[in-house]
Order: C-alpha cells, then structure tokens, then sequence
C-alpha cells in the first residue's frame, strides 16, 4: 500500500504525550530559512504558511515527560491558526519554578525521516489549537478560562 508523501495522520493528544506536555517558552511564529545572502540584500523573513489548511505556522516548544530518548524529550508542535495561539497561564511548581502544562487540540502526525549524520524516523507533529489542563486533571480545559476563549481561531 503506497501512502502519498505528506500524509497526517489524526491522532489523539494521550497517544501523541501519554503522561502530558509542559509547554517551555513562548508561542513563536515558524518563519522561513533566511541565507546569508539573502540576508545580506535585506530581504526579511515571512512567517510559513500551512499548505493544506492555508492558515499561518506557530511554533510551541514542550518537554514530553513519557520520552524513552533523550532527544524526544523536547519535542515542537506546529499549530496552524490565522492568529498566534495565547498559552494558557503558568502554574507555579516551586518559587521561581513555573511550568505550563497543555493540551494540543486537533492533533495529527506526519512520519518524516530524521536526522543529518544518522538518519531515524520521526514525525512532524501538527495541532489545531491549544488549551490548558484543569487542575482536575488531565483531558479538560482550565486554568479559568473557559475552552472557547483559549482555542485558536479555527
């Protein structure tokens, strides 16, 4: 069975991160590969845009807690929306220390070959929107906004 390049897969967000997601840093606009040349005659970044869905790439970096290797640990999640995702608000695990645990809504995989010198498979891991986790646990939206206020444009 031949699968035609560029297929995503949906996927559930507990089969995608088993044991959850904390979100590390900020929601980033995935921007092009800008050369040296290019930089050079001033031409300026544009943030990519999803080729299927024609809405503008964010970029959300989380530590996957569940990760066997050292190198899933960190994983990126592409969220496709017209505006930038707004995380949900931090939770303090210790002074000084907060995380930001999350749910990807929307989730689908796409299986790339990975890796320069040593080649693997890995996966492009896309969602739709992003939500907080309720303090009852996992699968429910929280951190007192209510799920549509959180989501990102569809």
């Amino acid at each position: 069975m031949a699968v035609p390049y560029g297929t995503r897969f949906a996927a559930g967000f507990d089969q995608v991160f088993p044991m959850g997601a904390l979100m590390v840093g900020v929601v980033a606009p995935d921007m092009e590969y800008l050369s040296q040349e290019d930089k050079a005659r001033g031409r300026q970044p544009k943030q990519k845009v999803d080729e299927q869905s024609g809405k503008r790439l964010w970029k959300v970096v989380v530590t996957d807690p569940s990760a066997e290797k050292e190198r899933d640990a960190s994983v990126t999640v592409l969220i496709t929306a017209d505006v930038q995702p707004v995380p949900p608000t931090a939770v303090q695990v210790m002074p000084g220390v907060e995380v930001r645990p999350v749910i990807f809504e929307g989730l689908t995989v796409e299986p790339r070959v990975m890796g320069d010198k040593f080649r693997y498979q890995g996966f492009t891991i896309r969602a739709t929107g992003i939500v907080g986790v309720a303090k009852s646990g996992p699968g429910k939206s929280g951190s007192g906004q209510s799920t549509s206020e959180q989501k990102t444009a569809a």
